[in-house]
């Protein structure tokens, strides 16, 4: 009787992906968008605090220096450091022995997000940022055509490329992204930004403030409940790029802030508390050789490979800092995604494992 149980079993997960071994029922992933991994697990740094990257170099130590990177790191970012290090775990220092690279090449935003998203690298198709839909599937279409998850799958994003990238049309994952409104029963605080996202400073282009993305987001929790979220922050790199460091710092200060806020909504909603898990990362890094090259990035630029995780929620154990050697990558992000949500992922393509220190067995 026992080995016909046994087999039952077997067939019936077989059959419909994992059995149900996590608490994780809902999943919001956040990219802060050329965010380093020096600031961190660092904090501020000395030397890029000077006059030609900052236009209050006394306010600035004031606001964000101290003499132990502990200090540093917990100022620039309390949240990931006073609540993400203490109850989550967090992947990337290399000071400790810690790696996470990306496994693409290209070392710059679109690259790095199909590799998030999709579980894999594509070096060949994917070479620049232009807005052109992505030919592969990624894990949000993947989790969108699953019943359990159909039309509760959502993403917000500051920069405008996103539909593109997550390929909106082919995979019917809505894309809130740029200078685009929510058109669909807007709520009353829905119309209100609305009318702020053409009443905002242009930083470039079509890209949004980091703000309305952060409460556009906020809304979609609170109407629609959606059970998977992206929401890509987009100032951090923004501001490297310009060369101002001062508001670097405030934009990944402030973000930290957006995540906090975020995390105590989920923590008072029944959908969300204690079965909601958070994926942090960025989508690549920076270059460090010289005093410029914390602006750039890309394939000519050494280092801007090296990234970051951080994951809190149910299931990942609150190790903290994970210290020794280790090498992961970010086309693990995808499969471990979707196996807290019990869902196994698989592409056409050999795709990341998943992070398994980061679930508990």
């Amino acid at each position: 009787m026992k080995t016909k149980l046994t087999l039952i079993i077997f067939l019936v997960v077989a059959s419909f992906g994992f059995a149900q071994t996590t608490k994780t029922e809902n999943v919001i992933l956040i990219t802060l968008d050329g965010m380093r991994w020096q600031e961190v697990f660092g904090g501020a740094e000395r030397r890029l605090i000077a006059k030609k990257f900052v236009s209050d170099t006394s306010g600035l130590l004031k606001t964000f220096w101290a003499e132990k990177p502990e200090s540093r790191r917990e100022k620039l970012m309390p949240f990931f450091w006073n609540t993400v290090a203490k109850q989550g775990q967090l992947y990337g220092n290399r000071n400790l022995g810690n790696k996470v690279n990306t496994s693409n090449k290209m070392w710059f935003s679109y690259p790095g997000y199909n590799e998030i998203l999709c579980g894999f690298a594509d070096d060949e198709k994917i070479t620049s940022n232009d807005p052109t839909d992505n030919p592969n599937k990624n894990v949000l279409e993947f989790l969108q055509m699953q019943k359990k998850f159909a039309g509760k799958v959502s993403a917000f994003t500051s920069w405008e490329t996103f539909p593109w990238i997550i390929n909106t049309k082919r995979s019917g994952v809505p894309v809130n992204a740029g200078l685009m409104k929510v058109e669909n029963n807007p709520t009353d605080s829905e119309k209100l930004l609305n009318q702020l996202l053409f009443q905002q400073p242009n930083i470039t282009g079509g890209t949004r403030v980091d703000a309305l993305t952060f409460y556009y987001a906020m809304e979609e929790l609170k109407k629609n409940k959606p059970k998977v979220m992206f929401i890509s922050f987009d100032e951090t790199d923004h501001w490297a790029h310009e060369g101002e460091y001062d508001k670097y710092l405030h934009a990944a200060n402030y973000t930290d802030g957006f995540v906090h806020t975020l995390w105590e909504w989920l923590q008072s909603q029944p959908q969300y508390r204690n079965k909601t898990t958070l994926i942090l990362t960025t989508d690549h890094g920076r270059g460090k050789v010289n005093d410029e090259d914390w602006k750039h990035h890309g394939a000519k630029m050494s280092y801007a490979d090296e990234i970051w995780f951080a994951f809190l929620g149910p299931d990942t154990p609150s190790t903290g800092e994970m210290k020794g050697d280790q090498q992961l990558y970010q086309n693990q992000v995808a499969k471990t995604l979707a196996t807290f949500l019990n869902v196994d992922y698989s592409s056409n393509k050999p795709i990341g494992q998943v992070i398994s220190t980061a679930i508990a067995k």
